[in-house]
């Protein structure tokens, strides 16, 4: 299995630990969750069900509740229970499961796999309550049990069960965030399925798709980048032409809220503090909005950050999600639109312009690597983008500001090019500005480090000295 070493190993210790553990993993919809347990555990699982969609199970007879609690029935007697009634409640179906563990109970370790575990509560279903009492009164009793739970609904893990105040408090004995691949794991991922493309492209590829597992492997061998784009997104019956929607409505119980939220974001590169989202949105700004905030940071849509030389007051909120950026960008609301279209636009203007802030977004989701090529992986910092609007003085901005405590800041300069980059005499001359300006802000204590970030390094003139260390895409490609 392709870059899930770490999280592999930990399921391992965790099965072999000799008690009961529950165990919850999450992240957003076609990221591999359910693809890890069935190839860790294959032929171990004791029990797995998974929930139906809302939006599958609406308008079924009976009601949604009804719907899962029949679907949950189903899987009972499909994996050996012997056939009974629907349950009536979530009480009496966690019951079911729990006479059913206990009859083929040989004293070796039972694996629980419950799939997609925020659908299953539903409202007024009580199902937080049942799974409570099915693991505090039974479960977390028996020493060979271990309880996995998924869910895309990254902000319903974290609120109803790893922080849950009440009787699930503390009860979660291991968390694991599953996230996209980075770069080195979109590499690996296409090297595994014997596709070709070079680390231009690969970084292309998640400036679109955003390392999302399940939509890399929807790329076919002896095609281009291009080709394979314009098959996913622009072709008729285009595989992932209505992905969007389908995101949304998996992740979050309100989609058209966070939709919303998303659109407000979309174009506005160093993002919209809460102020200004107010403004934009048209709302109250009230708790419903920091609900649907936290929930969009905590599924990694949005980066929430400070401006460096704000306070936390202006708080900033910025759209990072690659495959919503790319979407919003070239494929929502057009139609009737050329099927080849991204073979066609390779090298517009629209295209270059985009892929420009595409890599500053993948440098924001690639600090660590930054980090570790610059040599300070060990050094605590802050990362944020600086902006200053024009006043009396010229305004300028920074893509990317790193504050470290050993009293550097390293001034970071991003460019996404086709071959080497030249400083050019204007640009020198830019660059100058934006440190004067910059050299205002920090502490008397702190020096400028000047980094460029860019693909295929710095092309040797009179002005390449302007920068002290530069970071190509073979760094951003390593392991870390």
């Amino acid at each position: 299995m392709v870059g899930r070493k770490h999280e592999t190993e930990e399921l391992e210790r965790l099965y072999g630990s000799g008690r009961a553990e529950l165990v919850a993993v999450y992240g957003r919809r076609r990221v591999g969750k359910t693809y890890l347990i069935d190839e860790v555990f294959k032929d171990r699982l004791a029990f797995r069900h998974t929930g139906l969609s809302p939006v599958e199970a609406e308008g079924k007879a009976g009601g949604i509740l009804k719907a899962q609690l029949q679907h949950f029935y189903y899987s009972l007697q499909m994996q050996g229970m012997p056939k009974s009634h629907r349950p009536e409640n979530w009480l009496e179906a966690f019951f079911m499961l729990e006479q059913h563990l206990r009859s083929m109970d040989n004293g070796e370790r039972q694996v629980v796999f419950l799939d997609e575990l925020p659908w299953l509560d539903t409202p007024n279903s009580k199902f937080i309550t049942a799974f409570e009492g099915f693991w505090n009164s039974w479960a977390c009793h028996r020493s060979n049990i271990m309880v996995i739970v998924c869910g895309s609904a990254n902000s319903w893990i974290l609120d109803k069960l790893i922080n849950n105040h009440g009787g699930l408090y503390g009860r979660v004995t291991y968390e694991i965030k599953l996230s996209p691949f980075d770069l080195y794991g979109c590499k690996e991922f296409f090297g595994s399925k014997g596709i070709s493309l070079s680390d231009y492209d690969i970084t292309q590829s998640y400036m679109i798709l955003g390392g999302v597992p399940f939509y890399l492997g929807y790329f076919e061998k002896g095609r281009s980048l291009a080709q394979n784009v314009d098959a996913l997104f622009f072709q008729p019956n285009a595989k992932l032409k209505d992905e969007y929607d389908r995101l949304f409505d998996s992740c979050f119980s309100n989609p058209d809220a966070m939709k919303s939220i998303v659109k407000a974001l979309n174009g506005r590169n160093a993002g919209l503090s809460r102020k200004e989202l107010v403004e934009k949105l048209k709302v109250m700004d009230s708790g419903h909005l920091s609900k649907h905030l936290k929930a969009l940071v905590s599924s990694d849509f949005v980066f929430e950050y400070v401006p460096f030389g704000l306070s936390r007051r202006e708080t900033h909120y910025k759209l990072v999600d690659p495959f919503c950026l790319f979407y919003l960008k070239f494929v929502d609301g057009r139609t009737g639109m050329d099927e080849s279209f991204w073979q066609h636009g390779i090298s517009s203007q629209s295209v270059i312009s985009w892929r420009g802030l595409a890599f500053e977004n993948v440098c924001f989701n690639h600090i660590r690597q930054i980090k570790k090529a610059l040599g300070i992986s060990g050094v605590i910092s802050t990362h944020s983008a600086w902006s200053k609007r024009a006043d009396d003085t010229e305004g300028t901005q920074i893509d990317m500001i790193i504050e470290r405590r050993d009293n550097v800041v390293n001034m970071c300069e991003v460019k996404f090019y086709g071959d080497e980059f030249a400083v050019s005499k204007d640009y020198h001359l830019t660059l100058i500005r934006r440190q004067e300006l910059l050299s205002k802000m920090i502490p008397k204590r702190s020096v400028i480090h000047s980094i460029l970030i860019t693909t295929f390094g710095l092309a040797y003139n009179e002005y390449s000295g302007d920068f002290l260390q530069t970071v190509t895409l073979a760094d951003l490609l390593e392991s870390c």
